[in-house]
Parts: structure tokens; C-alpha cells; sequence
């Protein structure tokens, strides 16, 4: 079986969020029973001598978009630890001249015209690389175009007869939305994709309506997040289409890479620990008070929100309760970037109280020092579709504080059922969230219900073993291989 994934990032060569990890640790699981190749943008802010990534001989090729050919070359390297093939599209005007995986302030169509090239370019390669795919699997919007080409221009291409195609919804909120003159750029027939059971939606072409209508199976990346999409609440616009689509969605969990998120090997941190060695913790605390000068006392909890700062994390619920999270005796660290308005509210909170802390932007070894370090994480997610900080952190033994919502329902056993891995709030309120932080400020103190929880956050199996096997047992179901 040969698998071709699809997606505008991939850990650990670019990453913007979830997405970047699930297609950089999924494919592992899979390597053993299918021949796997994943495609990504080259994104300016790939290290290609990091990761020795080489462009392939005779590999330049030109596209046509409207009016207008492209240049574009494929570069490669394997995915580290294992004997998959990564290709990187390279495009001087889309890709390689940005730094970010997704810059801010693009032009909306701008943006669309860049995962529009992306997707026909991989569809050329592929056939250039004669590799006869059996399953395309597509990820979120900025690939969603790969159903619809399936669909349309090569609906009649041999090569691509006996393909199946699988959309991953990663996060509904984003579903790639423009006027219908792209489909000019696209090359795609009006006549074939643009009607109320392809891509049209509201007058708009939408991309994401187009993958769920075209695609053979759908994925939400959780089982409860599958179910909530199908509502009006959680469903972005969405849901009567997907309704309309049960018979081929399905929620797998997503699962994180055990090998990479381990604290017992992290080289990032300043005591490595496992289950049986949890008090090493504090030695990791100790760094990171000292780091965001904060005073270290044992006696104290610390909260730690590691997040892109935007609506849907539930970053208004900190602003409701910001004077009382500041009179807390318990520390609280951000780490993060995102819309502007918040990153005020966390360095205004940072300069303005003794017990929190922000840092403005991404490090990754921060991120996992603050993971080792924090007793409890802040979840207050409006919608999650799965989430794969809570599981990090519960790998580390930082007990999620956690909406429960999307995955965070699936994942999370709050406190005080039996084998409790984190604490729940339902409602969308600041002084709900507040509640649950007070009760893990009061489990804190218990240290043997403390040490309980930590050993049943960090013995939880999130592993990618079990998600794989849905993934592999859905893509015979699709190819009967």
C-alpha cells in the first residue's frame, strides 16, 4: 500500500502547531505496512543543511496558474529516524521567500494561490516520481484542494484511477474561503466543483466543503470532536454538510511521539525523571523560576500555558479573572505569540505582578522546560479539536487544567473520579476556569493525591500505537489491500 501525505508542515522541519507534530510522528507507526511519502511546502525557515535536505536531479518543473507559469524544483531528505521519503516543493515566490510557516498579514488570496500551487505541484511530482499513490491523505484547508483535483482535472488520468483520497479536519475553524474566480487560478472547471455538493458554499468557493464533499473518508482528530462538528455550536457553518457526511466520518484520537516527548531523555531539560522518579521535577522548577525570575518556593504551584494566542484558546478567560490569578499564591507562565491584543494582556500581567510571567514567541526548548517544570497546564480552549499539549504535558507530569471540550473530553479524567490525570470546568467562564485552578492549587498540597495523579498522567499510553492501527485499519477498509 502506498500512502502520500499532504500537509503545510511537518516536525520536525517546520512547525506552526498540531498539525506539524501528527505528520511528523503519524507515518512512523505506519512505515512497517505501507510505503509512505510526505510532501510540505520548503518554507524559508527550513534548515536544509540541519537536515541535509538535497534537491533531486532534473527536478524543475513548470505549472501554469491563469495566466502565469511558475518555476518550482523538489528537494528531499528522510524523515529523521526513519527510511521515509520527505519532498519539499520549492517556489521562490510562495514559499521559500517567507521565514514563518504561515506569515501574517498575507493577502487573502495570496495565501490561496500558495497551497492551490502546492497541491498541483504535488500532484505532478507524484506522477513525475511515479509514485502511484493509493491513498492521498489531506490535511486541513491548505491542502483540501487535493479531493477536488481528484475529482476534477484528473478525474480521467490513469495514474490516478485507483486512487482514494482521506481529509483530516485538524481544526474547522479554518476552511480556506475566497471568491469563485480562483477556481480561474486553480484550473479547475466551474462546472464540475463549483455547486452546492462541491465547494460552493454561500456564494464562496470553500475549500474544506469541497474535501468533505469529494474526499472517501473524513477525519476529525478525535472521537467527541467528530460528534460536536456535527452541531450548530461547534460545526463553523459546517455542520449541515458534514451531517450529511456520517456515513464517512470517523474521529480517530490523535497521539504524540513518545520517543521525541520523553523526560526521561529530553536533552532540553536540567534533571531528566520518569514515573519513578517524579521528584526530579523541582530541579526543572528550579531552572525555570530562576530563568523568568521568579522566586522559588516549593510550597508553591506553578501553572504553565504553552499556546498560539488566539480566540479559541480561551485567553478572554484570563483576562476575566487577571486580578485574582495575580493575587494567587501560585505562579503562572506563558509561553506563546499570536494576536496582538493578548500578547499585550500577558506583558502588561508579566510587568505588572510578582507571580506571572510571559515569554513572546516559540522555543521549543523552552517549551519542553516549562513542561518539566510546571506543576499544572492551562487548557480553557472555547473548542479544541483534539489537543496534543495536554498529552505532552501529562507526559511530564504536569496535571491539565482543561475545558472540557473536543479532545480535551476524550483525554483528560478529571479530578476526583478514579486514575484522575487533570481537572475540568464546562463552562465558558473565566470563574469556572477559576474554580478548577483553585482546586488544583488545593490538590497541590496533598502531596500523596498530587504524586497519584502525576503517576497516572505520566503511565496514560497517548501513543501514537493505538491511533495508528484505526489509521491502518481505515485505509484497507478504503483499498481493500
Amino acid at each position: 500500500m502506498k500512502i502520500l501525505f499532504a500537509s503545510a508542515e511537518v516536525a520536525p522541519f517546520s512547525k506552526a502547531g498540531g498539525l506539524a507534530d501528527v505528520i511528523g510522528s503519524l507515518p512512523k507507526y505506519l512505515e512497517k505496512d505501507a510505503e509512505i511519502a510526505i510532501f510540505t511546502p520548503l518554507h524559508g525557515c527550513i534548515d536544509v543543511d540541519k537536515f541535509g535536505i538535497k534537491e533531486l536531479e532534473n527536478s524543475t518543473m513548470w505549472l501554469t496558474f491563469g495566466n502565469q507559469g511558475h518555476k518550482f524544483r523538489l528537494f528531499m531528505c528522510k524523515l529523521p529516524g526513519t527510511d521515509i521519503n520527505v519532498f519539499f516543493v520549492h517556489n521562490d515566490w510562495y514559499y521559500t521567500c517567507f521565514k514563518e510557516v504561515y506569515p501574517k498579514w498575507l493577502d487573502t488570496r495570496y495565501e490561496h494561490e500558495r497551497y492551490i500551487a502546492f497541491s498541483l505541484a504535488v500532484m505532478e511530482y507524484a506522477k513525475a516520481l511515479n509514485f502511484r499513490a493509493d491513498i492521498i491523505h489531506a490535511n486541513d484547508w491548505h491542502t483540501a484542494m487535493l479531493p477536488l483535483y481528484l475529482h476534477s482535472n484528473y478525474k480521467f488520468d490513469e495514474f490516478w484511477s485507483k486512487t482514494k483520497s482521506v481529509f483530516e479536519i485538524h481544526n474547522l475553524a479554518y476552511q480556506g474561503v475566497w471568491f469563485e474566480d480562483i477556481l480561474d487560478f486553480a484550473n479547475m472547471r466551474k462546472d464540475i466543483v463549483y455547486n452546492e455538493w462541491g465547494c460552493e458554499h454561500y456564494g464562496r468557493v470553500n475549500w474544506m466543503k469541497g474535501a468533505i464533499n469529494y474526499a472517501d473518508k473524513v477525519i476529525a482528530v478525535s472521537p467527541n470532536y467528530a460528534r460536536e462538528i456535527l452541531t450548530g455550536e461547534y460545526g463553523e457553518g459546517m455542520d449541515y454538510t458534514l451531517r450529511g457526511a456520517t456515513h464517512k466520518l470517523v474521529g480517530i484520537l490523535n497521539g504524540i511521539d513518545y520517543d521525541v516527548f520523553n523526560p526521561k531523555t529530553d536533552k532540553t531539560l536540567v534533571k531528566n525523571y520518569d514515573v519513578n522518579s517524579i521528584q526530579f521535577k523541582e530541579d526543572n522548577k528550579k531552572a525555570v523560576c530562576e530563568f523568568f525570575g521568579l522566586e522559588y518556593k516549593p510550597e508553591r504551584p506553578m501553572f504553565a500555558m504553552i499556546s498560539r494566542l488566539v480566540e479559541q484558546k480561551g485567553i478572554d478567560l484570563i483576562r476575566q479573572v487577571e486580578n485574582e490569578i495575580r493575587s494567587m499564591d501560585a505562579d503562572f507562565v506563558f509561553l506563546g505569540s499570536g494576536n496582538g491584543d493578548y500578547e499585550n494582556l500577558l506583558i502588561w500581567l508579566s510587568n505588572n505582578s510578582s507571580n506571572v510571567r510571559a515569554y513572546i514567541g516559540y522555543r521549543a526548548d523552552m517549551a519542553n522546560k516549562i513542561y518539566a517544570a510546571s506543576d499544572f497546564f492551562l487548557m480553557p480552549s472555547r473548542f479544541e479539536p483534539c489537543g496534543l499539549s495536554q498529552l505532552i504535558a501529562m507526559r511530564y507530569g504536569s496535571l491539565p487544567v482543561v475545558r472540557a471540550t473536543g479532545g480535551l473530553e476524550d483525554t483528560v479524567t478529571g479530578y476526583p473520579l478514579d486514575n484522575s490525570n487533570g481537572f475540568k470546568f464546562w463552562g465558558y467562564d473565566g470563574h469556572c476556569m477559576l474554580d478548577a485552578i483553585k482546586t488544583a492549587e488545593w490538590v497541590y498540597k496533598d502531596k500523596y493525591v498530587l504524586n497519584a495523579m502525576r503517576k497516572s498522567a505520566m503511565s496514560a499510553d497517548f501513543s501514537w500505537k493505538k491511533s495508528s492501527a484505526e489509521y491502518l485499519k481505515m485505509y484497507k477498509e478504503l483499498t481493500g489491500k
